[in-house]
């Protein structure tokens, strides 16, 4: 056994000297001034030169852009003809995505270098080269995995919605549209003009109502058929039940369009196989209108879209009815449970348990169904005083502000409204639903 000589006690001392006058404060100071300055402070020397590689190359080769994407989102240009509006609200929204990113990598870099010095000042010891690298790999591993997703996201999901919203701010219209004319910020004018002037007023209160009434109305029809369908399926006294179940999810093999552009002829008010051979047969007369009076177009939609929905619930039911132990509902019988009762206590808990998530998805969806309000009338027939059709709802009124009008301005305002919408929904319901919580929280 080694005995320690005074010389190495009295090298230790200096050792624990040293260690407790490093300073937390001075990495963070030296880590503002410039990244990476702290963790050589801290003698993490590898993170350190990442750290400063980092901000020198960002300083010299995105600094400009930046500046110049921030003046044109500032003033989105100042000579018509020459700067191009729409593009410099682009190079803006970049801009912002990349100070983000680099206040977020700043902050980050100011943090760690003064966590490090607090650790330094408490003993802790820097490692070696390799046993750094081999811990900075295990720690970075996961965000190197999650990177791609989340870089894509930020041009697919993030990068759009910023454009949009911002777009809602503005004038940009066929009268204001670049190279010709620049567009200008105009605040909340267009949200003000939405409740305010009488022809967007009246359009935005019924396509908005009537949007409200075709989720609610097709997406609970849909689930109810659904379930009723699967409840009576599963009953063991029904026979042929792979054949049963075969037939009513064959709706939901044929492509959704095709099945609504069949319907949109079968429902044609002069040739129509349900106005010829059906309605004027039993009721005479010249049929329904059903593709040229709003009230019958709207009736005809939701009979299509519960059509196409329906097989979808169907078969999620079907599965989870199976799943549901047989056991339940014997001691139900033996406690003399009614039919209605097993249902309302053990199948219908069960259901809404394992498809609830589903289902708000089911109604959110329906709210943005743009296919079948579309190719059925294109959101027909027109109403008067109204810039939407008497079936249009939020997202095929935004189409049309977009494609026939160019005001891109006010679609992205309506377009703003039903992102709000949606999403608010869809938190409270998903935070409301047991399907998010453990078991033991139930």
């Amino acid at each position: 056994m080694t005995v320690p000589t005074e010389e190495d006690s009295n090298r230790k001392r200096l050792n624990i000297k040293d260690v407790r006058k490093h300073s937390p404060k001075l990495a963070m100071f030296l880590s503002i001034l410039f990244a990476g300055l702290g963790q050589l402070y801290n003698r993490r020397f590898l993170k350190g030169a990442i750290f400063l590689l980092i901000e020198v190359s960002f300083l010299v080769t995105l600094l400009d852009s930046i500046n110049f994407g921030l003046w044109g989102l500032r003033t989105l240009g100042t000579i018509p003809g020459t700067d191009h509006s729409i593009r410099l609200l682009v190079f803006g929204v970049l801009a912002l995505i990349a100070v983000f990113f680099a206040i977020s990598l700043y902050v980050f870099n100011v943090i760690d270098a003064r966590n490090q010095a607090r650790k330094i000042q408490n003993g802790w010891k820097p490692l070696k080269f390799k046993e750094t690298v081999k811990e900075a790999y295990d720690n970075a591993f996961p965000y190197l995995m999650t990177f791609p997703g989340l870089f894509l996201m930020i041009f697919v999901v993030i990068f759009p919605l910023l454009f949009s919203v911002l777009l809602a701010f503005t004038n940009y219209n066929l009268y204001h549209s670049p190279p010709r004319n620049l567009v200008d910020w105009v605040g909340f004018d267009n949200f003000v003009d939405l409740v305010t002037v009488p022809i967007w007023q009246d359009t935005f209160i019924s396509v908005f109502a009537w949007t409200v009434v075709w989720t609610v109305v097709a997406t609970t029809l849909q689930i109810a058929l659904g379930l009723f369908l699967a409840l009576i399926v599963n009953d063991p006294r029904i026979k042929f039940k792979k054949l049963i179940r075969t037939i009513l999810i064959l709706p939901w093999a044929v492509p959704a369009f095709v099945t609504i552009l069949i319907f949109s002829a079968m429902f044609n008010d002069d040739f129509g196989a349900i106005n010829r051979d059906i309605i004027i047969p039993l009721f005479g007369g010249e049929g329904f209108p059903w593709l040229s009076d709003p009230a019958y177009a709207r009736i005809a939609i939701i009979m299509i879209q519960t059509w196409l929905g329906f097989p979808f619930i169907f078969a999620l039911f079907t599965g989870v009815l199976q799943s549901i132990s047989k056991d339940w509902y014997e001691a139900a019988d033996v406690d003399g449970g009614s039919r209605f009762q097993k249902f309302r206590h053990i199948t219908f808990p069960h259901v809404m348990f394992a498809t609830a998530p589903l289902l708000i998805m089911q109604y959110a969806q329906n709210f943005n169904n743009f296919n079948i309000i579309y190719l059925f009338n294109e959101g027909g027939p027109p109403v008067r005083g109204q810039n939407a059709g008497g079936t249009d709802i939020l997202i095929s009124w935004v189409y049309k502000l977009t494609f026939d009008t160019n005001n891109y301005a006010m679609a992205a305002v309506i377009s703003l409204i039903m992102g709000l919408i949606v999403s608010g929904f869809a938190f409270y319901q998903f935070k409301k639903t047991r399907s998010f919580k453990e078991e033991g929280e139930i």
